[in-house]
């Protein structure tokens, strides 16, 4: 579930229930859950692309590591995320836990959802539990778990964010969903701080009101926070996914230390 500021004119509504609603217009659908604040946005036409920058920037999380084997999404929304890993990263399996039964259902008939297969599992429940009770890590956590006014609170802990530092694996990579005018923001940026002993990275999104928090199992080695490796590796990646990677690497100097050699934290380890 997601906590956007880009909002549409309110159009057709396709459908609501229990605090769910579907709108459509101008060939873009959109979810919202009890409130005008767009949770998941789908171009009708293109169902598996990433509408809002917000999500695209989520993606960010490939600038430091490999595509991932295997990926865990806590909060399904409209699903955008979970399609476009599930499209683009065929090496890749992809849990998905989400509180809400209702959404689900409603990402399955109204955005494209896929169904569950060996690469694409979905579970209800709490995702701070899902994630306490993983058997296995994995490479990548994705976070996006506002409903239309706040950040779930059973993740906004520092518990929570103890456990997700101990369900990534060696190289493994938290990305999360903020919304900058909650006031929750800077205790919440500085939960994931102290349980990944400040490895971590916030990315504005394009559009105001999203940021994107990486947070890093362990140290990164250097060379991955030159600038000149950054960019290197978003023109592979814009390549191979479509993305404007290269944005990201820029946009990453608005909130973070950095010097004319890389951010700040390379600079730290000199």
């Amino acid at each position: 579930m997601l906590r956007v500021l880009e909002r549409v004119l309110n159009g057709p509504t396709l459908y609501r229930r229990d605090g769910i609603e579907v709108r459509e217009r101008n060939g873009i659908r959109t979810l919202h859950l009890g409130s005008d604040t767009i949770q998941s946005a789908m171009r009708v036409d293109q169902p598996d692309t990433l509408e809002l920058s917000y999500t695209r920037a989520m993606m960010a999380f490939l600038l430091f590591c490999s595509p991932p084997r295997r990926v865990l999404l806590v909060g399904l929304g409209g699903g955008s995320l979970a399609k476009h890993i599930f499209r683009t990263m065929p090496e890749a399996s992809i849990d998905v836990v989400e509180v809400n039964e209702g959404v689900v259902d409603v990402a399955r008939t109204y955005f494209h959802l896929p169904a569950a297969c060996p690469r694409l599992t979905l579970s209800i429940g709490d995702g701070a539990d899902y994630v306490f009770s993983l058997e296995a890590q994995v490479d990548a956590l994705l976070v996006d778990a506002y409903d239309g006014r706040s950040l779930a609170a059973s993740l906004a802990t520092d518990h929570f964010f103890a456990g997700a530092r101990r369900a990534l694996g060696p190289v493994g990579v938290l990305a999360m969903n903020l919304w900058s005018n909650d006031r929750a923001f800077d205790r919440n940026v500085q939960r994931i701080e102290r349980a990944f002993y400040g490895r971590c990275l916030c990315l504005p999104a394009e559009r105001p009101g999203n940021v994107i928090v990486l947070a890093f199992a362990n140290e990164l080695e250097p060379a991955r926070l030159r600038w000149a490796t950054l960019h290197e590796r978003a023109g592979e990646l814009r390549e191979r996914f479509g993305l404007e990677f290269p944005t990201f690497v820029r946009n990453l100097r608005q909130m973070n230390q950095h010097d004319a050699v890389g951010l700040k934290w390379f600079a730290e380890s000199e």
